[in-house]
């Protein structure tokens, strides 16, 4: 609309109106967990921030569904992050009482209800409302038009209010695409990827073409082949079987029977792609498990996923590959075809005659839950995009940066790293169910280590003043494990803080000193590489982690922090450290993590 607008002044066929200009100091595109995290460390370091969000909501998926927090190693990524595992709990027990069953259900915070999780990003939003701007139904098209450079950096942005269908300028010193689609960087023209690298490419395993049973082997076809699919998206789904609270499933107006009778003979003959003996055992297999993956959450509700050991679930494969670099009107389009696929796909389940009856009595025991998304009805408001365009950044994520080096060891740790994570190398499906095929093409997951994520991963290339904390630099493979929320905020809170260290050294993003800005984040609780016998508040942590990185733990779990140091170990981190022997190391009395204090101060 605006470009019309822009051409029909320009021609003389009406009168232009002044744009609607708007001032800050960092500029974030998406309400999703990255980008609040982004807004909130921006502003604790003291920069004015402005959240441009497209929906009436903000908070991403964990507001829309996702409460069964996608992490490995509890303690592996910390900062704002713990800080809202740690909020969630605390609503849990300040509600509900230390005892109850809604605390144990939400698992020290680690699960919860969407609700919950939109009100704690509302709540540490609001502690920063002198410098934090959030303005809803802002949309960004990803064009070129709507971005202007000056000397290759972003200078403003225009979006469209939704609500005046008017378009309004947002000039900033710093911008944050906290988008699932990357639409603000490809629009100022960053180098991005989608679809799948082929294997021979990085020698990532799992890469390209693959048919693989779930928790099973590498089955025929798969040629490691890279193509353009888009792993498939699909609705976190918030369902309940308490009648007090239950909302029946509809089934909608384009409801086609034919898309789910596979469904029949699956259950007939016990078909699906997994090994015997696997996931199955561990699922309400005879009922509603068959169709979505349920983790249980406070107050009898669920994260109802997709199904990984079925062959047709919540996941639509295939028809979502435009979305990425496809239109808002086309991605409306998608998402309303999604909802109805899978209310169709839950009520197929629940009442299709050809199904056994007893299969369907244990689906109908399930609905939507009546007390989330009043104003949506009850169903989650956000498409679970799960990779959109993977902008090139400074550093290329790929499989090997989240794999062990070898057995028992790290994966490579980076001395620029801005988190620890961990997740799984996962990935959806990018194709519907083929004849005689051992699964859907592209399922997978194999395990990582809890790794480091170096700064490059949110610095585009060749656009300056521009961070990119979620649609990060990856592979397809590498972008598989960093795509998870629980990173995605540290992330976030790292190109929050980046930004704003930017703003008051006068240099852009990409020139941002690295140690300053690992110092700011451990300040404020994060952990940059993982310990399994250390954690951020303790004595010795920050020396632990900033001389970790550089090399004194090239393998070690352990910190051992009390131990006190034997004298190889002393000689071996005084070396590595670059300094002389300490004055005050006393052979066989110094502790290692009095050591760690001593060495770093030295070298800072």
């Amino acid at each position: 609309m605006y470009r019309v607008l822009a051409l029909a002044a320009l021609t003389g066929l009406i009168a232009m109106p002044a744009l609607a200009q708007k001032s800050y100091d960092v500029v974030i595109v998406g309400g999703t967990p990255g980008g609040i995290m982004a807004a909130i460390a921006a502003a604790r370091n003291g920069s004015s921030a402005v959240i441009l969000e497209r929906t009436t909501h903000i908070g991403g998926l964990p507001a829309n569904g996702l409460g069964a927090t996608d992490i490995y190693t509890r303690g592996a990524t910390g900062g704002l992050f713990l800080d809202f595992i740690g909020r969630v709990r605390k609503h849990y027990v300040d509600k509900y009482g230390a005892d109850s069953q809604q605390v144990k259900d939400c698992s020290e915070g680690y699960r919860f209800e969407p609700h919950v999780g939109a009100l704690v990003f509302d709540q540490m939003l609001a502690e920063h409302k002198d410098r934090i701007t959030i303005l809803r139904r802002r949309q960004f098209d990803a064009e070129p038009a709507n971005v202007a450079l000056k000397d290759g950096a972003v200078a403003r942005i225009t979006v469209t209010n939704l609500d005046t269908q008017q378009p309004e300028t947002y000039i900033g010193k710093v911008f944050i695409d906290a988008t699932y689609e990357g639409d603000l960087a490809a629009a100022a023209g960053a180098e991005f990827r989608i679809g799948r690298e082929a294997q021979s490419e990085f020698n990532e395993p799992m890469a390209g073409k693959l048919y693989k049973q779930w928790a099973g082997p590498i089955g025929p076809g798969s040629t490691g082949l890279g193509d353009n699919a888009v792993q498939a998206y699909n609705y976190r789904l918030c369902l309940t079987r308490d009648p007090k609270n239950r909302v029946p499933i509809t089934k909608p107006a384009t409801y086609n029977r034919s898309e789910y009778v596979s469904l029949i003979d699956d259950i007939r003959l016990n078909r699906y792609p997994a090994p015997d003996k696997g996931p199955r055992q561990a699922m309400a297999w005879d009922g509603i498990g068959r169709v979505t993956n349920m983790v249980a959450l406070p107050n009898g509700k669920t994260d109802a996923n997709n199904q990984h050991a079925a062959f047709i679930s919540t996941d639509l494969p295939e028809e979502n590959w435009p979305w990425p670099t496809a239109s808002w009107e086309w991605r409306d389009r998608f998402a309303a075809r999604l909802r109805d696929y899978i209310l169709g796909l839950l009520w197929f389940a629940q009442n299709d005659p050809e199904l056994p009856e007893d299969f369907r009595a244990r689906c109908l025991e399930w609905g939507l839950a009546k007390d989330e998304y009043t104003d949506n009805g009850n169903f989650p408001r956000q498409v679970y995009v799960r990779e959109g365009r993977r902008i090139v950044g400074e550093h290329l994520f790929t499989a090997h940066d989240a794999r062990p080096v070898a057995d028992g060891a790290r994966p490579p740790v980076y001395d620029s790293s801005i988190t620890a994570s961990h997740y799984a190398l996962d990935s959806h499906a990018v194709l519907k169910r083929e004849e005689g095929r051992a699964h859907l093409d592209g399922f997978f997951s194999l395990h990582t280590a809890p790794y480091t994520v170096p700064y490059g991963v949110i610095v585009p290339k060749k656009v300056e003043n521009l961070l990119t904390p979620v649609p990060v630099s990856g592979t397809h493979i590498g972008f598989s494990t960093l795509r998870m929320e629980p990173c995605w905020m540290a992330l976030g809170e790292a190109a929050g803080t980046a930004a704003a260290i930017s703003i008051r050294d006068k240099v852009t993003p990409r020139k941002v000193e690295i140690r300053k800005l690992q110092e700011n984040l451990l300040d404020h609780g994060a952990v940059l590489i993982y310990f399994r016998d250390a954690s951020p508040g303790q004595k010795h942590y920050k020396a632990l982690q900033m001389l970790a990185l550089r090399g004194l733990f090239p393998e070690d779990w352990y910190a051992k922090l009390n131990d006190r140091i034997d004298e190889q170990t002393a000689a071996v981190w005084i070396e590595k450290a670059g300094v002389g022997v300490p004055e005050a190391y006393k052979p066989g009395i110094t502790t290692r993590g009095e050591m760690l204090d001593t060495l770093y101060y030295k070298v800072h």
